[in-house]
């Protein structure tokens, strides 16, 4: 791997760790949506169960840890722990782009994660760009084959390509190849933003295309451009980079927007800061709700740190579900929510 690619996956870690790299002036959305409290619950908290089955894999809860890392020791160490507490918590989880291992083969067990999280539901992670530079199905095979994934994200991130410096930016085409890839490889294909949303009509397109699901991923959360804004050396590139610090369609306006496009299993990150903004993006219809950020720091620690903050996002979650007299991922989707600030009920995209 080239000496850049390398100081690059580091820098990631490094400025997602040490900057603010929050959106600015956007919201992921959810402290707008207010759910309808059940003052007498007919049941036992004990007995909420939020587990479901998707692709074959049954996963205790409906919580993901986003795609993050990978490509570097630190990197490894980090996805190690984050599988450790997918693994204890029965959770779904996904790498960072595989794009250095493809290079590098040598980086590949920084992605490796089997042996510590066996049962989990896993995906493999490559760019779409990645295909209009000299990517095909080989690459997307050798992704998903390397780790034992059992789908793969394609993500997009045309705005942090845009301000990154040397930043791929021949995005035409793309359409057309992820309908092969869709068409030819085995494991179901996700396609994923990387912290600007995905618009209705994207989605549509992305279902036409024969994708298995998408995570919306939207505003509200990391901004990718403020990560590429505090690596720029140049002054006049930096401000640019800055600028798009509040880019993108908020996560909960982006995940009702694709639920009411396409009939696919839709996921929701970007922002999810509790586990009451899980529970708010399940009762929408999501069917994963996703975290990256907040478990990053913790991941630098060790896998208990992991595991301890994600099953507090978990236990609210459930308290969230049972204080809305929810008992089941279905009894949860179909609990009202309303404008939080009008208290006008919402009508739902499904």
């Amino acid at each position: 791997m080239s000496e850049p690619t390398a100081l690059r996956k580091a820098d990631h870690i490094r400025v997602a760790l040490e900057k603010d790299v929050g959106a600015k002036a956007v919201t992921a959305g959810f402290e707008r949506l207010a759910l309808e409290h059940c003052a007498l619950p007919d049941g036992d908290l004990d007995q909420v169960d939020l587990s479901l089955t998707l692709w074959g894999k049954t996963l205790k809860a409906p919580l993901l840890i986003s795609s993050m890392t990978g490509g570097t020791p630190e990197a490894g160490r980090i996805n190690q722990c984050l599988a450790e507490a997918a693994q204890a918590l029965g959770i779904a989880m996904g790498v960072g782009s595989q794009r250095a291992a493809l290079e590098a083969p040598e980086l590949a067990q920084t992605y490796q994660i089997r042996e510590r999280a066996p049962d989990i539901l896993l995906f493999a992670n490559l760019g779409l760009v990645q295909f209009n530079y000299g990517y095909g199905i080989d690459e997307a095979r050798r992704a998903v084959e390397m780790i034992g994934a059992d789908a793969l994200i394609l993500h997009l991130n045309p705005l942090q390509e845009a301000v990154q410096a040397g930043g791929d930016r021949d995005w035409s085409g793309l359409w057309r190849r992820l309908e092969e890839i869709t068409r030819q490889l085995t494991v179901p294909v996700i396609v994923k933003e990387v912290g600007n949303g995905i618009s209705a009509g994207v989605a549509k397109r992305l279902e036409d295309c024969g994708v298995a699901a998408i995570d919306v991923a939207g505003a509200g959360g990391t901004s990718w451009s403020e990560v590429e804004a505090h690596r720029q050396r140049d002054p006049r590139l930096k401000q640019i980079a800055h600028a798009f610090a509040g880019w993108g369609i908020p996560t909960a306006v982006s995940l009702r927007a694709a639920l009411g496009a396409t009939d696919l299993p839709i996921f929701a990150s970007g922002g999810l800061r509790s586990g009451i903004d899980c529970a708010k993006a399940l009762a929408l219809g999501a069917a994963l709700a996703g975290s990256a950020a907040p478990l990053l720091a913790p991941a630098t620690v060790d896998a208990e740190q992991v595991y301890r903050r994600f099953s507090g996002f978990l236990q609210e979650l459930k308290i969230a579900a049972f204080c809305c007299g929810a008992f089941t991922l279905p009894q949860l989707a179909r609990v009202p929510l309303y404008d939080a600030h009008t208290w006008q009920r919402i009508i739902k995209p499904r």
